[in-house]
């Protein structure tokens, strides 16, 4: 589907390309001619166009001429520079280090960022792995028997795809000799099968189902399968630390399951903080002007984006956020609006209505509808770590929203936070003012805190001495 509408604004985009270069070529002479004449100039512009393309592209290159391959190697990076502003799906990936970090004195920003980690103050945090539904992959990067090792939430787990095309989720390690089942075991039916000595364990409730060398399959040979589900694109697992059954489920988008809105590109990034401190900045609405005022081309990094070169243009933001009622009350709700403004004067097409709703601890449904068409970003966090979290964007939209624009969407979506996430400590008990913006990020806290029970683990702190 993707292909087919990719290659149809190729079409549509030459044709445009086209109309634009003979209009530039006869507009003196339209001003100087009855308009009875107009169709003909144009008529005439086209074939003269026309021809010298086809000369060009017909003709015979001179490879003895060093300016050929000057004009070969120019046309290929047009052409590939083309393919990946105007066709290709964004693909963004930063790890820890790539970004958010500031680089001390002759160590590098991925060193430094590994010193922050270990000495900046955590805080009194909450607990790490809240309750909920988490991603654990996109659906396109499990293919129908493929099995890989996922760590997650304090987990290991074997995640794979059966032969129907089922995705399960099970403990990594075999309960006979402690084999990694998705480090080279195979998928055989609805089981995957341990590399190590062929033991089959079935997806749906982690039962061994088959010893080569063995008639009868103690009732305890098993390991855990974790709920998982499939839905608009990811799969996700549940997760309690009470171990019970989900509570709530994940609604589906029918734009996205039926194809009705195109998939345009994906962001992941690895950020060094508390897992609630991401959505957090739901409710914060008081941070938008200032970390998201300037303009997107003022850059990531905040020490340099207020510099006066950029300050003709700036991001303008209204926003409110409040939990909703039963028997919604896992979900929290953002509406936002968004303009541009140059010069103080306001850009109408680039005017954005968001409407995000926090499902639980891990997932972000955030629609927006510009006068380019409608989208969605599916965000999905997930702890890799008591103090690292994996944070992944994917964006769907309309057939009729070009992909840069999608592009620009995705790159305006998180980075200047993360060098506020990487750096900052989780205050416990924030120094908050009497006004509207701070208690609404109490009433967060507050909403948030209903993802925690009475086993959720907590992050242990132990501290190393030479004392004997």
């Amino acid at each position: 589907m993707a292909a087919v509408w990719s290659r149809r604004c190729l079409v549509s985009l030459c044709c445009f390309l086209l109309f634009i270069v003979v209009s530039a070529s006869v507009t003196e002479k339209i001003l100087q001619v009855p308009l009875f004449e107009v169709g003909e100039l144009w008529l005439s512009a086209a074939s003269t166009l026309y021809g010298r393309m086809v000369q060009i592209v017909t003709t015979v290159p001179d490879f003895s001429q060093w300016t050929t391959y000057v004009y070969f190697v120019v046309a290929a990076v047009a052409v590939y520079g083309a393919y990946f502003l105007f066709l290709k799906p964004l693909d963004r990936v930063r790890k820890l280090g790539d970004l958010g970090y500031i680089a001390e004195g002759s160590f590098t920003a991925k060193e430094t960022a590994n010193f922050v980690q270990k000495r900046r103050k955590v805080g009194n945090i909450p607990p790490v792995y809240p309750n909920g539904w988490f991603g654990i992959m996109e659906s396109f990067c499990l293919k129908t028997g493929e099995a890989k090792t996922v760590s997650m939430l304090g987990l290991n787990l074997a995640v794979f795809r059966d032969e129907g095309g089922v995705a399960h989720a099970l403990d990594a390690y075999c309960p006979h000799m402690g084999a990694n089942l998705a480090a080279g075991g195979r998928v055989k039916g609805d089981c995957i099968e341990c590399p190590f000595h062929a033991w089959r364990f079935r997806g749906e409730d982690g039962k061994c189902t088959h010893i080569p060398y063995s008639e009868k399959i103690p009732d305890i040979a098993k390991v855990k399968s974790w709920p998982v589900v499939e839905v608009n694109g990811w799969i996700y697992l549940w997760h309690h630390a009470e171990d019970v059954d989900p509570t709530w489920h994940l609604p589906e988008m029918e734009e996205i399951t039926k194809g009705q809105w195109v998939y345009r590109g994906r962001t992941e990034h690895i950020i060094n903080a508390h897992v609630e401190e991401i959505p957090e900045n739901g409710a914060d609405v008081s941070h938008l002007s200032q970390v998201h005022g300037c303009i997107i081309g003022a850059g990531i990094d905040l020490r340099h984006m207020w510099t006066k070169r950029w300050a003709f243009a700036q991001h303008n933001w209204t926003a409110a956020w409040e939990a909703l009622p039963e028997p919604e009350s896992h979900i929290g709700q953002l509406r936002l609006t968004h303009s541009i403004s140059v010069f103080g004067v306001r850009l109408p097409f680039f005017d954005l209505s968001v409407t995000a709703q926090q499902i639980g601890p891990g997932v972000v449904y955030l629609q927006f509808e510009s006068m380019f068409g409608r989208g969605v970003f599916v965000q999905s966090l997930t702890p890799v770590e008591p103090m690292m979290q994996k944070l992944v964007h994917n964006i769907y939209v309309t057939w009729t929203m070009p992909i840069p624009i999608a592009k620009f969407y995705m790159l305006g979506e998180v980075e200047r936070d993360i060098m506020i996430w990487n750096n900052k400590q989780y205050e416990g008990r924030p120094l908050f003012v009497k006004s509207k913006e701070d208690s609404l990020i109490s009433r967060h806290r507050r909403w948030y805190s209903q993802f925690y029970s009475e086993n959720s683990p907590r992050f242990t702190f132990q501290k190393k001495s030479l004392e004997w």
